[in-house]
């Protein structure tokens, strides 16, 4: 067998990069393979569902960078106290999203008709957010509840600042808003 002129994981990124600034119904097929590097018929033969499975293989490695990286940590999967965890999540965060210079997936396939072929995915990914925020703050010692709709009001407050930080083009709003989150769980 040949070896594979992209690696997978740099081609999961340009996918994923072209998604992210063109959303799901944007990205065209030339803009895929141009990022790629490969023909489209090359593309194909990796995702005989074509965009839908650029996207959903895109869907994927985020998901398992983010469960490892922040979900797992913030559970309590990884050793340590609840306050260093925290603080590790969130640094996780602000790289997942470059300091605030890169949107979230879920933006690019939550409009349109990608909102049908990925709703439960985004469903999924949000819920697993608020779990994971919720499980931190009872960790902290947090009710339930409380934990509950802090996590909610972290995850709006993420999504939101990314969606201020592109419009305004100041990372620092996001960087601003990670501070915030953690003295908001660190000062209950």
């Amino acid at each position: 067998m040949r070896p594979q002129k992209i690696m997978d994981k740099e081609m999961l990124n340009g996918l994923s990069k072209v998604f992210k600034s063109k959303g799901y119904e944007a990205a065209s097929l030339n803009e895929l393979a141009q990022i790629t590097g490969l023909k489209k018929a090359s593309l194909y033969h990796r995702f005989p569902k074509g965009k839908q499975g650029m996207a959903a293989a895109v869907l994927l490695d985020i998901e398992k960078w983010v469960t490892q990286n922040i979900f797992d940590v913030l559970n309590g999967d990884e050793e340590g106290l609840p306050e260093v965890r925290l603080k590790k999540a969130l640094s996780s965060i602000e790289k997942l999203y470059d300091g605030g210079s890169e949107p979230c997936i879920f933006r690019a396939f939550s409009m349109q008709s990608a909102l049908n072929l990925f709703e439960k995915n985004i469903n999924d990914g949000m819920t697993s957010w608020v779990n994971a925020f919720t499980s931190i703050g009872i960790a902290l010692q947090q009710s339930p509840d409380t934990a509950r709709e802090l996590a909610l009001e972290v995850i709006i407050e993420i999504q939101g600042s990314l969606i201020v930080t592109k419009c305004m083009n100041d990372t620092t709003i996001f960087k601003n808003a990670l501070i915030k989150i953690e003295k908001k769980y660190l000062a209950t």
